[in-house]
């Protein structure tokens, strides 16, 4: 090889180079941005069931199934003890209230997908949200809305700090609402 073709090298193909990767990279990350936030995951639920229908239609408060919401870190997925609170003489004959009954009288589970996650090592506590006033919808989206249930918004550190540092532009029907915490403890424990 000779000097020319190294320089040329050195100084035209290795910035080109780069500079692919570089743009690639970003392009890459921006473009799988929702996918990697779970922003847009709306799976497929052994039971099909219509939050539009019972949170929209009918306006099943969303705590008669999700109970612990106002006293525990996390908000319960209902069982189908739950669901049958109401199945037992509703709809009976409806092919998804079948499969529903069958679980049930089997004793087997709802084996739900779980949509919306919080990362392992952040610490996130649904009733003192919910006790506050905060409304299910500002971070679950409009899921009265949705027949089936998708994750709505990003649950990342940059989007809980600013909900947490600028409350009133997500949650306007709060009156007199206070930030957050912003420090690093109050969700890495």
């Amino acid at each position: 090889m000779t000097n020319s073709f190294i320089d040329y090298l050195i100084r035209v193909r290795l910035p080109i180079t780069i500079f692919v990767a570089i743009c690639a990279f970003a392009v890459t990350y921006f473009a799988s941005r929702a996918e990697r936030d779970g922003v847009g995951y709306t799976p497929d639920q052994p039971i099909a069931f219509s939050h539009k229908l019972h949170a929209g239609q009918l306006k099943i408060d969303c705590q008669y199934c999700h109970t612990t919401v106002e006293k525990s870190r996390f908000a319960s997925i209902p069982s189908a003890s739950t669901c049958m609170n109401c199945h037992v003489v509703a709809r009976k004959d409806r092919p998804e209230i079948i499969k529903l009954t069958k679980m049930y009288n089997e004793g087997k589970p709802i084996l739900w997908n779980r949509i919306h996650k919080v990362p392992d090592y952040a610490y996130f506590n649904h009733s003192k949200h919910v006790n506050k006033g905060i409304q299910c919808q500002s971070c679950h989206g409009n899921v009265e809305e949705m027949e089936k249930v998708g994750q709505m918004n990003s649950f990342t550190m940059g989007a809980c700090l600013d909900c947490h540092r600028n409350p009133e532009a997500r949650m306007p029907y709060l009156k007199n609402v206070k930030k957050g915490p912003d420090n690093c403890s109050a969700c890495h424990r």
